[in-house]
């Protein structure tokens, strides 16, 4: 019985494939995009990250925090995020009676 089971596990196929896409890290007034490869299976739990990416976007990550900017641009693009505001209302604007 146990060498059924491991049989079965030992020839059943998987269908493992890569799709490439970009994740954003945003911390603070930065956010990266980081290129990256998503695996998909046809098992659960997919898609899921490697593990080199998955630590490359923790690296990212905390090189943001710290303000290090040099080390986030090895492995990616950075931005510096302005925000962008509009004058806060109580009532809603009414247009000009001229």
């Amino acid at each position: 019985m146990l060498l059924g089971l491991i049989a079965s596990i030992l020839c059943r196929h998987v269908i493992i494939t890569e799709k490439h896409r970009t994740k954003l890290v945003h911390e603070g007034q930065y956010l990266a995009e980081v290129e990256v490869d998503l695996i998909e299976t046809d098992e659960g739990w997919s898609p899921y990250l490697s593990l080199d990416d998955a630590y490359k976007l923790d690296d990212i990550r905390d090189a943001l925090l710290r303000g290090d900017l040099e080390a986030a641009m090895r492995f990616a693009r950075v931005f510096k995020l302005t925000p962008v505001s509009a004058p806060v209302s109580p009532e809603p604007l009414q247009p000009d009676p001229r």
